[in-house]
């Protein structure tokens, strides 16, 4: 199947709704540095998608899918945080990193297909 969009591409996609999730999420938060930070990670998930799609070369995209699975660990990471300071609920917790497990195992083998 060929892609022309990176807009069709599932693994952004997701990215996507993560990224309205954890803005939603911490809209009110006050913790303006763990706020920024966890924002700015989910944002550079599906910003490196589609930033290495549209370079039109299977390397450099590969490179850029790699950017996003790293920071797909750290949107992870700092959900762990959160839930671990009680800034969310285990559910919000769980829902949101289970879509972001899935983005990365999505990123892994979009990956290996190129």
């Amino acid at each position: 199947m060929k892609i022309d969009r990176f807009e069709d591409i599932i693994a952004w996609q997701k990215a996507k709704e993560l990224t309205i999730s954890i803005y939603n999420e911490f809209s009110d938060s006050k913790d303006f540095g763990f706020k920024d930070q966890i924002q700015r990670a989910t944002v550079s998930i599906m910003n490196n998608i589609a930033e290495g799609f549209e370079r039109k070369s299977n390397n450099e995209f590969k490179h850029f899918l790699f950017i996003a699975k790293g920071s797909s660990g750290e949107v992870r990471s700092m959900l762990y945080l959160a839930k671990e300071l009680n800034t969310i609920t285990k559910n919000s917790f769980d829902e949101k990193y289970n879509l972001a497990e899935e983005i990365s195992k999505i990123l892994s083998g979009l990956i290996k297909a190129l």
